[in-house]
């Protein structure tokens, strides 16, 4: 007897725009969401694709299931066989990384759950964080003999240096609330107020002017890494140019007028 049935497997990561907010979920709750390298390049292919959208202005990344992303997936390093293949595979999740950071749109991890190593990595990576009280966040790979070294890149630039050194040299979990004190994530909420506090901040972000929003973001990051100087002069420049983009005459003009903005990118 022939079944008429056909398997489909499921996608890794669920894609939703909805009034200029794309949400990206990922789809492995089976296995909290480890980063595969399967996994990585559906994120890396998603990223890109929304770098050319001007019909989005913010990125929302959730997750489905328990946790939002223990990390790497540990059973498929294990089967490589050197250094050189492992050492691939977290390239090409770095330049994922660095993806977000270069991405014109802000965005905002959804945090329900744990976040651990390359996942606490992607909650420091994102430009801003909402978590439940329900989340966790861990750094322990020196637990298991292989210190988290790539975390600690994006880590070490969104809490303190002792806060970092703190949560890579003891690999303990720590709760949403101390997330919160440190800077690791920008809102705690109860669970049941998530979703609701993430649309908020994401409208929020997405009622603003998306050109001055992404050359904001391209000038906050480059600044951070310049000296004091560089970054007044570099800083300067780019904000006297916004007084002359279209939306930025409009938004002048708006406030001086005491009217909302009719912003020129939405036109």
């Amino acid at each position: 007897m022939t079944s008429n049935a056909i398997t489909q497997t499921e996608a890794l990561l669920l894609t939703e725009t909805k009034d200029k907010v794309a949400t990206l979920t990922l789809n492995r709750p089976g296995r909290f969401n480890a980063l595969s390298s399967a996994l990585i390049d559906e994120l890396q292919a998603a990223f890109d694709r929304l770098a050319a959208d001007p019909a989005v202005s913010v990125v929302v990344l959730a997750a489905n299931g328990r946790g939002f992303c223990a990390g790497h997936d540990l059973k498929e390093i294990r089967a490589m066989g050197s250094v050189p293949e492992v050492e691939s595979l977290f390239a090409r999740c770095s330049r994922m990384m660095m993806t977000i950071t270069a991405l014109p749109q802000p965005v905002i991890a959804r945090v329900h759950g744990i976040a651990t190593a390359a996942g606490c990595q992607l909650v420091a990576t994102c430009d801003l964080a909402v978590a439940s009280t329900a989340a966790t966040f861990a750094t322990p790979g020196v637990n298991i003999g292989a210190f988290c070294s790539t975390p600690g890149v994006a880590l070490g630039r969104a809490v303190s240096r002792k806060h970092a050194m703190e949560m890579l040299l003891t690999g303990e979990a720590i709760s949403a609330g101390r997330a919160g004190e440190i800077g690791l994530v920008n809102r705690v909420v109860p669970p049941e107020a998530l979703d609701a506090e993430v649309e908020s901040l994401a409208r929020g972000i997405a009622s603003k002017s998306s050109t001055v929003i992404a050359s904001g973001k391209q000038v906050f990051y480059r600044q951070l890494e310049q000296s004091l100087g560089d970054a007044y002069g570099m800083t300067g420049h780019a904000i006297a140019c916004d007084f002359f983009t279209a939306d930025g005459r409009e938004g002048v003009d708006a406030f001086l007028g005491r009217r909302a903005p009719r912003w020129k990118d939405r036109q």
